[in-house]
């Protein structure tokens, strides 16, 4: 009688597949009795409330995760920042979706800059400090959601009136500006805290960038080169990672990175700005996309000579090593490919085209680590 309880027992995984293959193709979990072998079937009269059981929890499951995907092409549990806000309470995605939880592309913009001076202001022949790495990451995450909170306040009317912003929290209506506040100086007292770990000239020099974070949102109401003001403040990265490993800026390094680092803002944003100017032209909102307009190409060509020659002074003035050298080349063709092929008169090839950059960041950043790693070789 054991034994026969043993082979029943085994044969339930087979009975299991079969659940599971009618879950992932969204169909009815229970299983029609003709693709039941008798022996199965014997098994459930036997046992008439284990299968019932175990479907349910499996369903149960699935409801109660919604990031957990059974379709027959994503049999995994995902992670991905919609499914994550998707699993949040209903309170919560509001506030997940105001700081851009579902759009990581521009704390890696923002960051990125932070770790190529981190890796540059490291010792000859050794790593960046990860630990600095790790601080300045978690600063660009909370720093960029204040930015995003703060723009959003000041943008709502425009919001409103924009297809691709309307649905924002507070354009929607689904936050307050009260609730907005509140949550900025929340993001706000956590970034503070994250600057005091650094030394005080560091902690100095990132309290003078708040000036440039309020000024952009309204930079765009009065001029037609707010991309500018967005890339002063959104590369001072550029100086507070040097200074928060060396102790203080070297200018003949850091001046030429924030430089280079500006310029690219300056083209990925311009980019960006091409998704919305038909509404913006509408409604009165400046940027560089309607004051280049036909010759935006051209303009961002001679923004790209600006960044590599910035970049290179920088590495120069720094003693880089041949990676990167190749990482900048690599940079270069990164970006030539990207005014080559973007069509700016579509917003979905304009999206993509900003979000490849972050393919660019990692490029110079691992360039940077290898050249450093081979400073003491030279």
């Amino acid at each position: 009688m054991f034994s026969l309880f043993l082979l029943k027992l085994s044969l339930s995984d087979v009975h299991y597949f079969i659940i599971y293959r009618k879950i992932s193709r969204h169909e009815n979990l229970v299983i029609p009795p003709a693709t039941r072998s008798q022996f199965l079937c014997g098994w459930q009269q036997e046992f008439p409330n284990f299968c019932w059981t175990f479907a349910s929890k499996i369903h149960q499951l699935q409801n109660n995760f919604n990031f957990l995907s059974l379709s027959s092409h994503h049999r995994y549990l995902s992670f991905t920042p919609n499914s994550i806000i998707k699993a949040s309470p209903p309170y919560v995605q509001p506030y997940l979706r105001l700081i851009r939880f579902d759009k990581p592309i521009g704390t890696w913009l923002l960051y990125w800059p932070c770790s190529w001076s981190i890796a540059m202001a490291a010792s000859p022949g050794y790593f960046p400090d990860f630990k600095m790495l790790t601080l300045f990451g978690v600063g660009a995450f909370v720093m960029r959601g204040a930015g995003c909170i703060i723009n959003d306040m000041w943008d709502e009317d425009f919001d409103k009136k924009v297809k691709r912003t309307r649905k924002r929290p507070i354009a929607a209506g689904e936050i307050t500006q009260f609730q907005a506040l509140v949550f900025l100086g929340s993001q706000l007292s956590l970034g503070l805290f994250i600057l005091l770990q650094l030394n005080w000239y560091s902690v100095f020099l990132g309290a003078s960038s708040m000036a440039l974070v309020t000024a952009y949102p309204l930079a765009k109401r009065y001029t037609y080169w707010p991309q500018v003001v967005l890339g002063l403040t959104f590369n001072y990265g550029a100086l507070l990672g040097w200074s928060a490993v060396q102790g203080s800026c070297d200018w003949s390094v850091v001046l030429p990175l924030y430089a280079g680092c500006v310029a690219w803002t300056l083209i990925y944003d311009t980019i960006y700005a091409h998704q919305d100017k038909e509404d913006d032209r509408l409604i009165g909102v400046k940027s560089t996309a309607l004051k280049f307009e036909n010759h935006t190409k051209l303009w961002l060509s001679g923004f790209t000579g600006a960044m590599i020659t910035s970049l290179a002074l920088s590495g120069l003035m720094s003693d880089q090593t041949w990676p990167y050298y190749f990482a900048l080349a690599l940079t270069t063709a990164h970006i030539s490919h990207q005014l080559h092929s973007v069509n700016l008169d579509n917003p979905e090839d304009c999206g993509d085209k900003f979000r490849s950059n972050f393919r660019l960041g990692s490029i110079m950043f691992l360039g940077i680590v290898l050249s450093n790693f081979l400073k003491s070789q030279s």
